[in-house]
């Protein structure tokens, strides 16, 4: 069983492998390792995407990273994302292959590129703001106009009441994409919390979409 933990480590060598080898003690077989953030504070978040041996619980790996000095484990939950994680460059060598549809093609790679649920693509229309693409899982209507619509640059976006949202606790955040007003935003149910760095990479991602799209 695939499942990804978010990890906050110490950000000096051999934090990781320390992480490592109690992962692999523990019976988790360690698949990809990502780094989301390097902190001021001198610590690191890191995404694992591992496979788990028969009859090891999630539990037992993050007992055994939590154990470990200064390392906790922010996140955990089962990762059905084909195995792989899904790094910006190769998101935006997705983008290049087709530049007109650039912007859409972002969208339908939010959810793996961002370890999210969904993604859309949002454009106010008068008093309202519609829905110009987005993948299986999200909203199909806004049900209006958020009140944080338009977004000038990447933050994190309270859920409205309105929006049909199938489970409670979904994280959201958007970035503009382009300069005509539309927003890029993806939905996370139940976390991780979404980081300064993850907002950083969406608002460079939603640029680069936009520009290869102009340019296409």
């Amino acid at each position: 069983m695939p499942y990804l933990l978010r990890v906050e480590l110490p950000d000096v060598p051999g934090s990781l492998g320390r992480v490592a080898s109690a992962i692999g003690e523990a019976g988790g077989d360690i698949e990809a390792i990502e780094i989301v953030e390097h902190r001021r504070d001198g610590t690191a978040v890191d995404d694992v995407l591992l496979e788990t041996a028969p009859g090891v619980m999630p539990d037992s790996l993050v007992s055994a990273c939590n154990q470990l000095d200064g390392v906790h484990v922010l996140w955990v939950s089962r990762y059905g994302a084909g195995g792989n994680l899904f790094l910006d460059l190769e998101a935006v060598e997705a983008l290049t292959q087709n530049p007109s549809t650039a912007r859409d093609e972002l969208v339908d790679l939010l959810p793996i590129t961002f370890r999210a649920d969904w993604g859309m693509r949002l454009r106010r229309d008068g008093d309202t703001v519609v829905v110009r693409h987005r993948t299986s899982a999200a909203p199909e209507t806004t049900g209006g106009r958020p009140e944080w619509f338009p977004v000038t640059h990447a933050s994190r976006l309270e859920l409205p009441d309105d929006w049909a949202v199938s489970a409670e606790g979904t994280l959201l955040a958007g970035a503009p994409i382009g300069d005509d007003g539309e927003l890029l935003v993806f939905g996370r149910r139940g976390g991780p919390e979404v980081l300064d760095s993850e907002l950083a990479r969406l608002a460079h991602l939603a640029a680069l979409a936009a520009s290869i799209a102009k340019a296409g």
